[in-house]
């Protein structure tokens, strides 16, 4: 009986949205824009002043915070922290175009078991890859 009460109270998502407190937006913004080839959406402000902004690439967004810097200047971001990505597209393409807009890869892309793909660090030090997930038959 406690399997099924576990079984049907199973957490089940259809997405999920990472939200990132940043140094500087508009660096953010530069890299995630610029570099890896996000829209931006909408904008957050308070008072006239930016806070924050979502960032979408097909149906994945992410949204980006100013730091208030009430934790301290120095706190250390992305530590410990990676997203995973997929995408259809291959990830050969996208890392140079990425490269061919002035990005930098971590590594790859590369091959593993479970796929093909590279990394990035973005200004703040979060990690993304970005896969092709090998098909399970």
């Amino acid at each position: 009986m406690a399997t099924q009460t576990a079984t049907a109270a199973t957490l089940r998502l259809q997405s999920a949205s990472p939200s990132f407190t940043v140094n500087d937006l508009e660096k953010s913004r530069e890299f995630y824009c610029d570099v890896l080839g996000f829209q931006e959406g909408q904008r957050w402000e308070r008072d006239g002043k930016l806070l924050g902004f979502e960032l979408s690439a097909g149906d994945v967004v992410f949204m980006i915070g100013q730091d208030d810097f009430k934790k301290g200047r120095n706190r250390a971001k992305g530590e410990g922290f990676r997203i995973y990505c997929s995408t259809s597209r291959k990830v050969d393409e996208i890392a140079k175009e990425i490269t061919a807009r002035g990005g930098k890869l971590d590594e790859g892309p590369k091959d593993e078991e479970w796929g093909r793909h590279f990394s990035v660090t973005d200004p703040d030090g979060f990690k993304i890859t970005i896969a092709n997930e090998k098909k399970t038959k």
